[in-house]
């Protein structure tokens, strides 16, 4: 009987309930214990099985929230060689920085050349901790140094989104390094003793919107890794958080984005963030290029008005860092 119930999920069967009962009413004019052992056996047999329903309907993977999660990164466009026509998410596309050049990989389902064969463990130990399927450690350029902030089900959301495009099958490219920052060893050095992975934590002083809109920038959308200069370890510095790089992805300056009046974006209003990050026109009139002008057609503009906002908030609460780069949003 009870089988049947946990098959066919229409509620406890009558003739068990009927039967628990009838015996606990006649048990309690002898013992208020055992009328009390009844009471929790029918809770403890029922009530797990709604649990765990409810569990596994929550953990159910959502492509759409995925694919809103991918825009909200930016559109992954380090995948995606575009100033060669390169097939989307197939990799390829060259990415200078000061340790050499790193070229993007396949992140197509394709289970040969791509991630077709990860499993969920794979993608989070790849997304959180920048170690691949065989145990080879990633280099931090995959920032998985801002990924490890993003909470379970957002990654099996994002990894049932990236599993719903079509398969490419092409090969990587080998990446370009200056020793000895090609090698393993380096990397499980960095890894051990530089790099201190911290998770995301709201702050219950703040705001939902301003939470929200710290867990994209700092997570999702991985502001930090272009927009915060790195050590000679290539380390974030956390006292120069936001404040802009001379030395961006592909070469390309990154301005400060912190709330300063002269250096940063200090005299913008959360209308004009976001009115940027949709558009990519800027307070002056001037447009978005580069970099920026891609993770915005590709990314951004695909949010939602409350995020774009939210965004708004938590950059304008920033501490205001004076960083004398370029104030140009274009690069």
């Amino acid at each position: 009987m009870i089988w049947a119930h946990l098959q066919n999920k229409s509620g406890p069967p009558a003739k068990l309930v009927e039967a628990v009962t009838k015996l606990s009413v006649k048990e309690i004019k002898l013992s208020p214990l055992l009328s009390v052992l009844a009471f929790w056996f029918l809770f403890l047999l029922f009530t797990p099985l709604a649990a765990s329903e409810n569990n596994l309907f929550k953990l159910t993977p959502d492509i759409p929230a995925g694919k809103y999660l991918f825009q909200a990164a930016g559109g992954c466009g380090c995948h995606t060689d575009t100033k060669n026509n390169g097939v989307f998410l197939a990799g390829g596309r060259p990415i200078k920085t000061p340790f050499g050049t790193f070229y993007g990989t396949n992140i197509t389902p394709d289970p040969e050349t791509g991630i077709g064969n990860w499993s969920d463990d794979d993608f989070i130990r790849a997304m959180t901790q920048g170690m691949s399927p065989e145990g080879v450690h990633y280099f931090p350029v995959f920032p998985y140094t801002s990924f490890q902030g993003i909470r379970r089900k957002d990654l099996l959301d994002l990894k049932a989104y990236l599993f719903s495009i079509p398969p490419i099958r092409q090969k990587n490219i080998p990446h370009e390094l200056i020793l000895p920052f090609g090698e393993q060893y380096a990397l499980m050095f960095w890894k051990n003793f530089i790099w201190s992975p911290q998770p995301f934590k709201s702050n219950p002083e703040n705001t939902k919107s301003w939470n929200r809109g710290a867990y994209l920038a700092q997570t999702v959308a991985h502001c930090g890794e272009c927009h915060t200069p790195r050590n000679l370890l290539g380390v974030l510095k956390p006292e120069m958080h936001f404040a802009g790089s001379k030395e961006g992805p592909e070469g390309e300056l990154a301005p400060n984005i912190t709330p300063h009046k002269q250096t940063g974006i200090g005299s913008w209003s959360e209308v004009d963030i976001s009115y940027f990050l949709q558009t990519g026109m800027k307070p002056d009139g001037d447009d978005a290029q580069g970099l920026m002008g891609e993770v915005i057609e590709f990314g951004y503009q695909n949010l939602q008005e409350k995020d774009l906002y939210s965004l708004a908030e938590y950059l304008l609460s920033l501490e205001a860092i004076s960083n004398e780069l370029n104030t140009d949003l274009s690069n």
